[in-house]
């Protein structure tokens, strides 16, 4: 058996020359450590100060753009479907065909309701002549009359003289005295006819005084029923107010709608916009027309958007809400609110790269620059206006056709002439 080498412990002083060799490497990394650490802090202050405060981002944006419905203004059935969901549509083109058997029997009455208003105004006019007419028949009659009256009060005042020597009958007397009071009868039945007839000449008069008969109230009247007959044809097809794309059909063949029941729905992409929801303490800096990078989830950072700012919004989004927060009542947490900010897009950018409505968005504005305003003060001329106008131009044309076939020949110089 043989004894194991034996071990000598280390000695005190191998272990602080050990330590000294280390307390320098230590304090060096240390240092080093503490140097980048300063210099990234002081790079990070740096670049907050020079740079990141001079920008604003959110991902809490979402592209936004105008969701026209297309509602009839006319009740009717639905013959035809021209477009489906996700076809695009120009403006003008017709989306839904609605049956204008209905429309086409009003119109037709309404152009017979004109004409026979036409034709009646010209009666109106026509009795003024007859009733001037009337009026100087009566006159003739009242001068008859008068006289009759002259005449009968001779006779009578002759045979009153005579009557008291005998020479005339009491009978001879009665009947003179007869005969004036009839004529005097007739001169006042002639004097009432006069008045009679100059007052249905003055309530004709009323009628047709100051205008022509294509002005007449009743022919107005009847062409404004006739414009709108004509109107209700023409919207039995609905067409499409601008270029877009179709979304959410919900109309079906055969389908008995009503005015204002939603149909589908145009989308025009090329002017969508995006709604960045900042932030209120972002809010600080940013002003109407400070530049914007935009990028699309879509897409990816590889796209980018370039856009401005057009408009901040009028409140918070808890403030339009259906159920506002109603801070006064029970336990109270502050929640940091957010107001919607408006960018509009770039239009090439748009074009090279669409957008649909709804998707997200991260957004970044350039808030180096704050003399902008921060609300608009002047209002826009036109906020949207439609590609496809309704008018009545055709309409008015059928009902001065109408007017002019019931007219005559006569009447429609003299309308002519006093217009």
């Amino acid at each position: 058996m043989t004894d194991s080498p034996s071990t000598s412990p280390p000695s005190p002083g191998s272990h602080a020359t050990a330590s000294a060799r280390r307390n320098p490497m230590r304090k060096k990394g240390l240092s080093i450590l503490a140097t980048v650490v300063a210099i990234v802090g002081l790079g990070w202050a740096a670049y907050e100060y020079l740079v990141a405060s001079h920008f604003e981002d959110t991902d809490n944006a979402y592209v936004q753009g105008d969701v026209i419905q297309i509602t009839p203004q006319i009740g009717g059935t639905v013959l035809g479907i021209l477009a489906n969901d996700t076809d695009f549509v120009k403006a003008g083109q017709v989306l839904v065909q609605l049956d204008p058997a209905d429309a086409k029997v009003a119109l037709d009455q309404a152009q017979a309701a004109l004409a026979q208003a036409v034709r009646q105004a010209r009666t109106l006019y026509a009795n003024n002549a007859t009733l001037q007419a009337q009026i100087a028949l009566r006159e003739a009659d009242i001068t008859r009359a008068r006289v009759e009256v002259a005449r009968t009060s001779d006779d009578l005042k002759r045979r009153q003289s005579l009557s008291g020597n005998g020479a005339v009958s009491q009978e001879e007397l009665s009947h003179a005295q007869q005969q004036f009071d009839a004529a005097q009868s007739t001169l006042a039945a002639a004097q009432a006819g006069v008045l009679a007839a100059k007052e249905q000449l003055a309530s004709n008069q009323a009628l047709t005084e100051g205008t022509v008969v294509a002005q007449q109230p009743s022919v107005l009247l009847a062409g404004a029923r006739l414009r709108e007959a004509f109107l209700a044809t023409q919207r039995a097809a609905l067409l499409a107010p601008v270029d877009g794309y179709v979304a959410k059909r919900t109309v079906q063949l055969g389908q008995r709608v009503a005015a204002g029941t939603p149909l589908m729905s145009v989308i025009a992409l090329n002017k969508v916009w995006v709604e960045a929801n900042f932030k209120e303490v972002q809010l600080r800096n940013i002003r109407i027309g400070q530049p914007v990078t935009l990028v699309a989830d879509q897409y990816g950072k590889k796209v980018s958007y370039s856009g401005t700012v057009s408009g901040l919004g009028a409140g918070t989004g808890a403030a339009f809400s259906l159920l506002p927060a109603q801070n006064a009542t029970g336990n109270w947490i502050k929640v940091v609110q957010r107001v919607p900010v408006r960018i509009a897009l770039d239009a090439k950018a748009l074009a090279e790269h669409p957008l649909r409505v709804g998707l997200s968005m991260t957004v970044e504005v350039d808030v180096s620059k704050t003399d902008g305003l921060a609300l608009a003060d002047v209002p826009r001329v036109a906020v949207a206006q439609l590609a496809v106008s309704p008018t009545d131009d055709a309409a008015e044309q059928l009902v001065q056709r109408v007017i002019a076939a019931n007219l005559g020949q006569a009447v429609a110089g003299q309308s002519r002439a006093k217009l």
